[in-house]
């Protein structure tokens, strides 16, 4: 199923999930190289995190490049050897392999972000979306500590942004599509669904465990804050706060 949107109405304008998107498509568009030649190739060594580097607490050297795994002795030269790899870990939350993964972790974020950001407030709603991706993409690196593939993407922080409605809004409606039909499905269905997909469609070359994990913390952090959030949530809307289920 493909979410179209939510039936869930807001009554603040969503600045975060707004900045968040156009973020992601500027530097996709603007800074980020794309063609899968030589000049990206860089790119992504340059500004992305990989788990070796994160692990041996170095840049990957030529070596290491050329055998595409990491050594555990001193080896030669490094290619970026003045790359932050504390900034890579956020960067790479902005960078995306072509306009699909854009697009769909776009969208996601756009259908459910906005729910989310009113009942947690801008700013905490930012830290929310920076550690559930930060915390997705540290359980990749603790899932294959030798790897030394780019890890790019926005969706272990909109997997947290997930979790966090599944937790808050499971009665609210969401218009989605299956083949060619669209039909109402409620965000628990749709939200457990996608997680459990995560597992039963994992392959190689998708983060899955980043996706399990950032869905995680947006949904531990959301039960524990799920009184004052609802609370914040209602008084916007003045209504009572809805139940758990």
């Amino acid at each position: 199923m493909f979410p179209l949107r939510d039936l869930n109405p807001t009554r603040l304008r969503p600045y975060a999930t707004l900045a968040f998107i156009a973020a992601n498509i500027a530097v996709f568009s603007l800074w980020q190289p794309h063609g899968g030649d030589i000049e990206e190739i860089r790119f992504l060594h340059a500004n992305a995190l990989i788990p070796c580097e994160l692990t041996s607490g170095e840049p990957l050297s030529f070596a290491e490049v050329q055998r595409q795994r990491c050594l555990d002795v001193l080896s030669g030269p490094l290619w970026f050897p003045d790359k932050s790899i504390e900034a890579s870990l956020f960067v790479s939350m902005f960078l995306h392999g072509g306009l699909l993964h854009l697009g769909g972790n776009m969208w996601f974020l756009w259908v459910f972000g906005n729910n989310v950001e009113e009942a947690y407030g801008r700013v905490s709603y930012v830290l929310l979306y920076l550690a559930a991706g930060v915390i997705a993409t540290l359980a990749f690196v603790f899932a294959h500590p030798d790897s030394t593939v780019t890890l790019i993407g926005a969706s272990g922080a909109v997997a947290g942004v997930l979790g966090s409605y599944l937790v808050l809004f499971p009665r609210a409606t969401v218009m989605s599509f299956a083949v060619i039909i669209l039909i109402p499905v409620p965000a628990v269905l749709f939200l457990g669904l996608w997680f459990v997909a995560q597992f039963v469609t994992a392959q190689p070359g998708v983060a899955w465990e980043a996706h399990v994990a950032g869905f995680l913390v947006g949904a531990g952090l959301s039960l524990i804050l799920r009184g004052p959030l609802l609370r914040r949530h209602a008084a916007l809307h003045r209504t009572a706060p809805p139940p758990l289920w």
